[in-house]
């Protein structure tokens, strides 16, 4: 009496393994990598190394270490990303379910009463049939992956859930860029205060002093409009630093999940900034394993691929197979006795399409023409990638000659200040040379402070570019 159902199971395990064996569509083949050649802006003895993970690190910069862990833990975007990344977790087990035979139990009470007036009741006598029935149940359906399409379905599914996963590293290393790039503005903004404050300092001790001589008759009101002139430019540039430091503030405070209405670093007195340290560059083949947005473009690749073997499927016939084992009677004592047992396996339903108006060829084409989309956007990307490095390259390499030079500016224009402020006190020069001296001075020192703080930021778009030493599958120890 079970023959059906065992023949059942039979026909499921031998379909299985036939099924094994075959699977449509194309199997995915990853995209080549670059050629392994040195970087133009860069020397090729750095090549092949690689950044640390928390790769801001590079900086030795206590402060920054810890904004860094901050924006990590407590910022929404990470928060919005981790749920992405927990949907299509989900989804991809739902399409797992798919592999599986579909397996329920149910139980079930009913009373009825037939009309005695039918067909029925009239053939039994004038009589209607009524009582109570009690039912109890198993059942089960499963399709039977002979093609491989379930499979390929399964593997799309398999590659975006990675693509999601891939996304989130993808966040994390912008938010923690976006982070080091706005410490290192802030910094840069307190470096040029305080070189502006030095100058307003200088230039109220100025303004003092040629009043002072005003007053003795020593000197004239068009020196002292100078020197009042020269203070209050000075203040002015103070004040509109203090506004772009406000608003770099405000930005990296909502990076970090902090309110922007409270303070988050105070102003740094000295104003001094670190020399940029040494990014490790790798070659341009490891882009592909160095950056989340490459290996995200790859695995949407390999979805797309997969979605060519779904397609084929729907030229193949498609087998699906049910049954239920179970027990009905109407006294519910005798419901697991021998007689109470039905059971039934089947039909093995088979689908074939014959004629569907060329759905299906339609939809064979979109797939591989979606394939070839994404084919040709992964290779936009990595050409991306590519442009991005050199371009940092190129900043750090000039940004870099940039200073060397600027620090020649401020030696001179240092020196020009006091032979100026020299041959004024000497009587041999009017006071607007000391003040053309001021303003060069000022500006070279301003000047060497911005190069500064673009070359720290360079080195941030360098770290960023190469991926930040982001691995797959390797997640960063400071998330939670």
């Amino acid at each position: 009496m079970f023959k059906p159902v065992l023949n059942g199971v039979l026909a499921i395990a031998i379909s299985t393994l036939f099924a094994g064996c075959t699977t449509l569509g194309p199997d995915f083949k990853a995209p080549p990598a670059p050629a392994d050649t040195a970087f133009r802006h860069v020397d090729a003895s750095t090549n092949g190394a690689r950044l640390p993970a928390t790769w801001w690190q590079v900086f030795g910069d206590a402060t920054l270490d810890t904004l860094e862990t901050r924006a990590l833990r407590d910022n929404p975007g990470v928060e919005a990303a981790a749920q992405r990344l927990l949907q299509a977790q989900a989804q991809l087990g739902v399409v797992r379910a798919g592999q599986l035979p579909s397996v329920s139990v149910g139980a079930g009470v009913s009373n009825a009463r037939t009309s005695s007036e039918t067909s029925q009741g009239l053939a039994l006598g004038g009589r209607s049939i009524e009582g109570n029935n009690y039912s109890v149940a198993a059942s089960f359906s499963y399709e039977l992956d002979l093609w491989g399409r379930v499979r390929r379905i399964v593997e799309a599914s398999d590659a975006q859930a990675l693509a999601a996963q891939i996304d989130r590293d993808g966040v994390l290393l912008m938010l923690s860029g976006q982070v080091a790039s706005n410490y290192w503005q802030l910094r840069g903004l307190d470096a040029e205060m305080a070189i502006l404050r030095d100058a307003l300092a200088t230039r109220r001790e100025s303004q003092d002093l040629i009043e002072a001589r005003f007053n003795a008759g020593l000197s004239n009101e068009l020196d002292v409009s100078r020197t009042r002139i020269e203070r209050a430019n000075a203040e002015a540039d103070l004040h509109e630093v203090q506004r772009q430091r406000n608003l770099v503030e405000h930005a990296l405070a909502t990076l970090v999940g902090a309110s922007p209405t409270a303070p988050l670093l105070p102003e740094t007195a000295a104003g001094t900034l670190p020399q940029p340290p040494s990014i490790p560059v790798g070659l341009p083949a490891s882009l592909v394993g160095q950056r989340p947005d490459l290996a995200a473009s790859v695995a949407q690749l390999k979805a797309a691929n997969a979605q060519i073997g779904v397609a084929e499927g729907a030229f193949y016939p498609a087998l699906s197979l049910t049954g239920n084992f179970g027990y009905a009677s109407q006294s519910l004592n005798d419901l697991t006795s021998g007689g109470a047992r039905q059971f039934s396996a089947g039909p093995l339903a088979l689908s074939l399409p014959i004629f569907d108006g060329g759905r299906n060829r339609a939809n064979l084409a979109l797939a591989q023409a979606r394939y070839d989309e994404a084919r040709a956007n992964h290779d936009t990307r990595l050409l991306t990638a590519l442009r991005e490095v050199e371009d940092a390259l190129s900043d750090v390499e000039q940004r870099s000659k940039q200073g060397d030079v600027q620090a020649q500016s401020q030696q001179a224009a240092a020196r020009a200040l006091l032979v100026a402020q020299a041959r004024y006190d000497r009587g041999v020069s009017t006071y607007l040379d000391v003040t053309d001296a001021q303003r060069s001075t000022l500006a070279a020192d301003r000047a060497a402070a911005q190069i500064r703080t673009q070359r720290l930021l360079a080195t941030v778009a360098v770290a960023r570019a190469l991926g930040g030493g982001w691995e797959q599958g390797a997640a960063l120890a400071t998330v939670r």
